[in-house]
């Protein structure tokens, strides 16, 4: 049985993955940025396994060129690799400074056991699937920041912090919806025709981290590390 033409896939991803994705946007980590009521100290833990992770997650747009079906997609893949490597862990220093994180710090960090988890669990599928699996493993981080980023902007910067305005703007940014859009609309693309066995690994990739999303909310709001 193939997918419905009438029916994006990623529709499907999203009411499959509600529950949890639901939990994921309204995490309370989430929620204390918006208002700024959240605990500076959990936002520089996060500050820095942010930071960790986003070394892999470049390795996993790397894989992207190499999986890629075509050069346009190889050229867009590339694209972002050099933006993450050479703009954003940049601005990410930056930001961090403002918490009065040295570039030192961000580089010692040693990651969480469920940041570990996460980012060894995508490259993993990376190495052995195919572009379709490594897209929908990327995709649940990237749309649901572009969605975080633009309902709590509109919701209005909070005055009680404005150190996180600058986070809320960055991911509210036009830049970061039409990366979603770009990857969502791939993924539609990558997964027209296939037999249901192989859109349902896809779907399984798909929730398995939307949930390691939520995790990483509630690994940086309780400050969880190595038990020694």
């Amino acid at each position: 049985m193939e997918q419905s033409q009438s029916k994006k896939f990623t529709d499907r991803l999203l009411q499959t993955g509600a529950e949890y994705w639901e939990k994921y946007l309204y995490h309370p980590f989430v929620k204390g940025i918006g208002d700024g009521t959240l605990d500076t100290e959990a936002f520089r833990y996060y500050m820095c396994q942010d930071y960790v992770y986003l070394i892999d997650y470049a390795k996993l747009f790397a894989y992207g060129v190499i999986k890629a079906d075509s050069l346009e997609t190889m050229e867009l893949f590339s694209r972002v690799t050099e933006g993450l490597l050479h703009t954003e862990m940049e601005l990410h220093r930056q930001y961090a400074a403002k918490f009065g994180i040295s570039k030192e710090e961000l580089e010692a960090t040693v990651p969480s056991p469920m940041n570990l988890a996460y980012t060894r669990y995508m490259l993993s599928v990376a190495q052995s699937g195919a572009l379709a699996d490594l897209v929908a493993c990327l995709l649940p981080c990237i749309w649901g920041y572009a969605h975080l980023g633009k309902r709590l902007y509109a919701a209005g910067l909070p005055e009680a912090q404005p150190l996180y305005h600058e986070w809320i703007k960055m991911y509210a940014s036009e830049e970061m919806d039409e990366m979603a859009g770009w990857m969502a609309s791939l993924l539609n693309r990558l997964a027209e025709g296939l037999p249901e066995r192989e859109l349902n690994r896809l779907e399984g990739h798909f929730v398995t981290t939307t949930k390691f999303e939520y995790m990483f909310w509630e690994m940086v709001y309780k400050r969880e590390n190595w038990p020694i």
